[in-house]
């Protein structure tokens, strides 16, 4: 087993002056007429019967997705861009309501701090420990806390079989009411979606059950805007938008201005990032989260 080295890493980043990092540049990419540097790439290693593999941040999802399926697994993340990418930014794709929350797939991260340090954050295997949990504040700091070099992440199985299916639909609750575990379920207004897994027999036996239908796959989604609104409230969007049921999130046609966050929230993103980076050099300008 071996180590994916990151001096030369935290050497481009270096001690001084703004830089910002890019990979795939599928998320927006890297700040213009700054510094750029780009994390490592490449799979270090994969433990099937961990269920855990490492690899450079740099490394692209579909590339980690690809070694892992010759043992049957898969990573938890939107497969465009890079992994570091996806942790950094911290969206979920719409795999999550079975899949959950990004930040869970991170168990150990190295990163290049704005001191120009290697720091390790975490340990290489899936269970709880104490104290304070850095991995968890990385994923979706977008950079402005650290550039992650290297990461160790948790993998899944992949299912037996997958299928999505549609059906009209004027309340998604009604049919998310009918499924059990469902991966995905998304309601445009008109038409729900739901990606089920597991074996072929019982999905099937449950998109019966549910009065849905297989199709190709789930609807584009717009690209206005992304929010959250409570989950019970899906029901009552108007507009163009594809819903995420059950999770909350939207992907709206329209573009859309964030309300003011909570001043203490607020305050306390301002103060972490002046622990982590005194001077604002690690992707300035970009917002934390």
């Amino acid at each position: 087993m071996g180590v994916i080295e990151l001096a030369a890493f935290a050497e481009a980043v270096g001690s001084a002056g703004p830089v910002t990092i890019a990979g795939l540049r599928t998320r927006g990419g890297s700040v213009a007429d700054v510094r750029c540097v780009s994390a490592p790439v490449g799979i270090d290693w994969v433990q099937p019967d961990e269920m855990t593999a490492c690899c450079g941040a740099g490394t692209p999802v579909a590339e980690l997705n690809a070694a892992l399926a010759e043992h049957g697994q898969r990573v938890a993340l939107p497969s465009s861009g890079t992994v570091g990418g996806a942790l950094a930014v911290g969206h979920s794709g719409v795999r999550r309501l079975g899949d959950g929350p990004v930040r869970d797939v991170l168990l150990q991260a190295r990163y290049v701090s704005a001191a120009g340090e290697v720091v390790k954050a975490g340990g290489p295997t899936v269970k709880n420990v104490s104290g304070f949990d850095l991995c968890r504040l990385l994923v979706g700091s977008c950079g402005t806390l650290g550039f992650v070099g290297d990461v160790i992440v948790r993998t899944r199985p992949i299912a037996a079989h997958s299928q999505w299916f549609s059906a009209e639909a004027t309340d998604p609750h009604e049919c998310f009411a009918r499924l059990y575990r469902p991966v995905s379920v998304l309601w445009d207004g008109s038409t729900v979606w739901a990606l089920l897994e597991g074996h072929a027999a019982d999905v099937s036996e449950q998109a019966t059950n549910a009065g849905l239908r297989a199709c190709d796959g789930p609807p584009s989604l717009p690209t206005g805007s992304r929010r959250v609104v409570p989950p019970a409230d899906v029901a009552s969007l108007t507009g163009t938008f594809v819903a995420e049921v059950g999770v909350g999130i939207v992907h709206h046609a329209d573009t859309w201005t964030p309300p003011i966050g909570d001043p203490r929230a607020m305050e306390l993103e301002s103060a972490l990032k002046r622990e982590f980076d005194p001077t604002g050099r690690l992707n300035p300008g970009v917002p934390f989260g």
